[in-house]
């Protein structure tokens, strides 16, 4: 399924940690309004509980989005879902809970036609957290709809050659264990994002030499999302899909 990122040729649009732009990320609300709003791919980021259980959460502690402090793989799962996580985002998400990535399988489950990009985050289990995302993807039938994400040149050459999955990486400079060469970290790569600071056309024509998907985030407004456009960047990972999708929406009309 995920196959169809080369050969389609029209623009993707993915929410960043579900409609982020609106409703508390990597919430099942934020993904839910996402999925509402007709996004084509969900990207998301694990970590793992204390007790080992795969959570959506992207910070490596829970102080930012939510009213607890701490280290994720410190605290039990059962610690992690009586934290508040909607809160800090605004008075009426008061109550919202850290998702289990199986929560999140679960709601997939209506919306088989979306894409996901799983954000492994880099941590000292996360061969673990993969390996335990992997074979929940595995029992729920979505794995062919994945493509895998981490910083960490470590994990996307596991991923890649344990496993043989599609992986998205980052430009050499923002990457870590990054290793150079022909069999590098470029040689496990399908695709690789740039941050708006970073995209240029000459890196995306640079990276679709060798054979790389070239991908962008987060072009949040109409001026980021034609400067996307214009480099030739193919998906873009947005904090706000609607200008994308508006876009897309006008252009598609246009042909």
């Amino acid at each position: 399924m995920i196959d169809r990122l080369q050969n389609d040729a029209s623009l993707v649009v993915a929410a960043h940690r579900g409609l982020k732009c609106s409703y508390p990320e990597n919430t099942l609300l934020a993904f839910q309004k996402a999925l509402q709003a007709g996004v084509d791919m969900l990207e998301f980021d694990l970590r793992r509980s204390k007790d080992g259980v795969v959570m959506v959460i992207h910070d490596e502690t829970v102080d930012r989005t939510t009213n607890g402090t701490g280290r994720v793989g410190d605290l039990t799962l059962a610690e992690l879902k009586q934290l508040d996580a909607g809160g800090w985002f605004g008075k009426p998400f008061e109550g919202l809970k850290i998702p289990t990535f199986a929560e999140l399988l679960e709601l997939l489950r209506a919306y088989p036609s979306v894409l996901l990009n799983v954000e492994i985050k880099s941590s000292p289990d996360a061969v673990q957290a993969a390996d335990q995302a992997v074979a929940m993807l595995k029992e729920y039938g979505d794995l062919p709809r994945c493509v895998f994400t981490c910083f960490d040149a470590n994990l996307v050459a596991y991923l890649h050659d344990t496993y043989g999955l599609r992986t998205q990486g980052f430009p050499e400079e923002v990457m870590y264990n990054f290793v150079p060469g022909p069999e590098g970290t470029y040689s496990k790569m399908w695709a690789v994002a740039m941050s708006m600071k970073l995209l240029t056309p000459q890196k995306v024509a640079d990276y679709q030499k060798m054979g790389l998907l070239a991908w962008s985030y987060c072009p949040d407004n109409d001026r980021q999302v034609y400067y996307s456009i214009g480099c030739g960047a193919t998906l873009m990972t947005c904090n706000n899909p609607f200008p994308a999708m508006k876009i897309r929406g006008q252009e598609s009309l246009a042909k």
